[in-house]
Order: structure tokens, then C-alpha cells, then sequence
């Protein structure tokens, strides 16, 4: 067998899977490790091998672990193991620390005793590897090639999973494109390139429609570990996906200038998204709207025309929830306890301030984090009339009370004599 040959086709194939030229060489050294040991070796052995790339020769090792007698089970232990196991108790503990080591059952094709092995190499301590150069071998019969095809098949699959899955968890909160490849159910399938990735039916958008072999942009949710390999989750519903999208069309956010604080989303119908300048003289919702509102455009055509409402972020509450109610327009708003804001609007601009179902009110809330109850000013004003008013005393009412109260200290003062009298009367 040429080796050098073999382990080049095999750089070739891993370039093209995009696998690492190490993780290429380290699966085809296992797998003729692993045709060695079938061809040449026996069952308890281990076996490692080392290829040159250069000159495609192969060198090959047995490996044996240097154990003292306090870490091999004695012939009590073993025969106790083994009369539990005949009693069908389950093993809690197959292997006992024993000074720092872990107990095994001595195996002389894995395990060599410690005054063995210094014998060799008196540098040795219990727990290292004892190295046995073995004869090189360049011939394999059928069994151990197809030992060995076996283990280059299936490290090369979990090698592809490792680079998928590390390639697309880079990408997690991305977007990322895709071309709708089928729809099972509730569930879109998406090409994106080297896997086929889902859109769940949660992370659609209500009423978006999905034709086979359309590109779209999707926000990379999460990537799972499945049996079948890595499952790429998109999604086209999740606040961050505007966010990210605005990313691609603003260059201010990039730049740092501009900073999207907040969003709240009902996703195929309103979206309501604070931004804030970090720079002076850069008008934020002028930057996220863009000429001729270009840039807004442009992420609403990809999501489908939903509504986007640009508004102004402010350390102030009461400025916040005021720009939070656009496009209502808010006379006043008050301040409350445990995150609670009264917002007070004309009569005019109370079903606007509230919105269709609640809408508008409910984003803002998302929005801000407050729980906001908007009233119209015509409500508030009834209220306050109808409040009992608190009269302040009168000066009459003034004098009268300390005359009273004058009364009851003299009637104290003749109270107090009279007990005395009767005190020096009885003595």
C-alpha cells in the first residue's frame, strides 16, 4: 500500500470538506493503528501509529500503562467483584482510588508493573506510558483494511460535524442567507450553504408565505447537537433579527455613532426600535431612516411590509414613554411607584396612544420596561373635580380650640389641689 499516495488523496478530500490537514493525518495514524492491531496485534492492546508526510512511511507503537501493586485490584477484590455480579448487584464502583490512582485489573497486554518498566526507562512512575517500538508493516490483509476503512469513515464524518458545528456557532446571532429548499408540515427547511438548517414554526412570521427556491436572510437562532449531526435553528420572528438587519443598512451603527437601545416586536405586524446618538450632531432616527427613507425601506420590504416605529431614547422616563407612545402625542406624563406611569394624551389622541387591540400601548411597555396606563386629559380633569376638597381651619376655629384646651388644663390644675387637701387631711 502507498501510503504517501493514500494520505495525500485523503489531504485532498479533507481540504475539500474543509477539515483540518492535522485532524486528516491523526484519523488516517488511528486508522492504521487500528488495522495493525486487527492484522498483527492482539484485542487488549493499544496500538499507535505515526505517519512521516513527507516520505509516507508509518511507524508504529504498543503503549502500555506503568501500574505499582496498590493500583491493581488483588485476587480478594476481584473475587469479591465477581460474586456480586453473580448475585446480580450492580458494580457502584468498578475502580477505587488508591494513592492518587485509580485501581484497574492487571492486563499484561495494557499494563506493566512498575519494577518492569524502570528496568527499561528509571525515570518511569506509576501512571506513565511505557513506549514498545513495533515492527513497521505495509501490508494488510482484507479484514484489517476494511478495519481500517471503517474507522477513516467515521472519523471523517465526526470531524465534518466538528467543523460545522464550530463554522455555524460563530454565526449564532448572524444573519445569515438561505434558499428555501422544502416545507414538511409546520417546518421550513434552508439550504445555507453546507448544511440544511429550520425555520420552526414559532420563529416564522404570521402570514409570510415561503416558495420553494427563494433566497431569504435569516437571523442564526442556535446550533444543536443531534445524532445526525449538527441542526442549524433560523428565525425570522426574533427582535434581534431587526436589529441586525438595520446593521447591514446603517453604517452609523457600525461606526459606534448610533446604538439601538431597545426594541419590542409583534413580528408581521409593528415594530417599535429606541436609538440614541453617541456622537454630537448625528440626528439617530434621520440616520436609521436614511434619504428619503431609504434604509427603513429596505428592511421593511424584507420583512414583508411590517410596520418599524423609529423613536428617540432618553435617560429621562418621562421623555422616554412620551416618544415610546408615538405617534400619539403625550401632554404629560407622571411618575409612579414600582415602574408605573400615568401618560396623560388630548381626547384626540387616545385611540391613537392605545392603538389597535392595545398595540401601541403594549409595545411601549415592552419598549420601556414600565407599566404604562394612558388616560386623556378630559378623564384626569374629571377626576381631580370629583375629589373632596380638604378646607384648611379657620382663624375662629383656632381661637376656639385653645380655649379648650386652656379649660382642661385649669380643671387638671383644681383636680390636682383637691387631691392634696384630702392627702394632708387624712394624715
Amino acid at each position: 500500500m502507498d501510503l504517501k499516495a493514500f494520505t495525500s488523496a485523503m489531504l485532498q478530500i479533507a481540504e475539500e470538506r474543509g477539515i483540518p490537514q492535522d485532524k486528516v493525518l491523526e484519523i488516517i495514524e488511528m486508522a492504521l493503528a487500528a488495522a495493525y492491531k486487527k492484522e498483527y496485534g492482539k484485542k487488549g492492546q493499544i496500538i499507535r501509529a505515526k505517519i512521516d508526510p513527507e516520505t509516507g512511511k508509518a511507524r508504529f507503537w504498543q503503549v502500555k500503562m506503568v501500574v505499582n501493586k496498590d493500583m491493581i485490584y488483588s485476587q480478594e477484590e476481584l473475587e469479591e467483584i465477581k460474586r456480586r455480579k453473580a448475585k446480580g448487584e450492580t458494580e457502584t464502583k468498578t475502580e477505587e482510588e488508591a494513592g492518587g490512582k485509580k485501581k484497574v485489573r492487571f492486563n499484561e497486554d495494557r499494563h506493566i508493573m512498575l519494577e518492569e518498566a524502570i528496568k527499561v526507562n528509571p525515570q518511569l512512575k506509576p501512571g506513565d506510558e511505557f513506549i514498545i517500538e513495533l515492527e513497521p508493516k505495509e501490508e494488510f490483509g482484507r479484514i484489517a483494511a476494511q478495519t481500517a476503512k471503517q474507522v477513516i469513515l467515521q472519523r471523517i464524518r465526526e470531524a465534518e460535524r466538528e467543523v460545522l458545528t464550530s463554522e455555524y456557532r460563530q454565526k449564532e446571532g448572524q444573519i445569515i442567507s438561505g434558499v428555501i429548499q422544502r416545507v414538511e408540515g409546520k417546518n421550513v427547511f434552508v439550504d445555507v450553504g453546507k448544511t440544511i438548517a429550520i425555520l420552526p414554526r414559532e420563529e416564522q412570521i404570521p402570514g409570510e408565505f415561503y416558495r420553494l427556491g427563494q433566497r431569504m436572510r435569516f437571523y442564526c437562532l442556535a446550533v444543536q447537537e443531534t445524532p445526525k449531526g449538527p441542526q442549524v435553528i433560523l428565525s425570522r420572528a426574533y427582535p434581534k433579527f431587526i436589529s441586525r438587519l438595520f446593521e447591514m443598512e446603517v453604517p452609523e451603527i457600525s461606526a459606534g455613532t448610533v446604538v439601538i437601545k431597545s426594541i419590542a416586536r409583534e413580528p408581521g405586524s409593528r415594530t417599535k426600535i429606541a436609538v440614541a446618538s453617541l456622537q454630537e450632531g448625528v440626528d439617530p432616527i434621520g440616520a436609521m431612516v436614511g434619504q428619503r427613507g431609504t434604509r427603513v425601506m429596505a428592511v421593511i420590504n424584507e420583512l414583508g411590509g411590517e410596520k418599524i416605529d423609529i423613536i428617540q431614547y432618553s435617560e429621562d422616563p418621562e421623555v422616554y414613554i412620551a416618544n415610546a407612545l408615538a405617534p400619539a402625542k403625550v401632554t404629560e406624563v407622571r411618575i409612579g411607584a414600582k415602574n408605573t406611569a400615568l401618560a396623560i394624551v388630548p381626547e384626540d389622541q387616545l385611540s391613537l396612544a392605545i392603538g389597535k387591540e392595545g398595540q401601541n400601548v403594549r409595545l411601549a411597555v415592552k419598549l420601556t420596561g414600565w407599566k404604562i396606563d394612558v388616560r386623556s386629559e378630559k378623564d384626569i380633569l374629571k377626576e381631580e373635580e370629583s375629589e373632596p376638597k380638604k378646607e384648611s381651619p379657620s382663624a375662629e376655629d383656632d381661637v376656639s380650640s385653645k380655649e379648650l384646651i386652656q379649660e382642661v388644663e385649669k380643671e387638671e390644675t383644681i383636680s390636682e389641689q383637691q387631691e392634696n387637701k384630702d392627702n394632708e387631711a387624712n394624715k
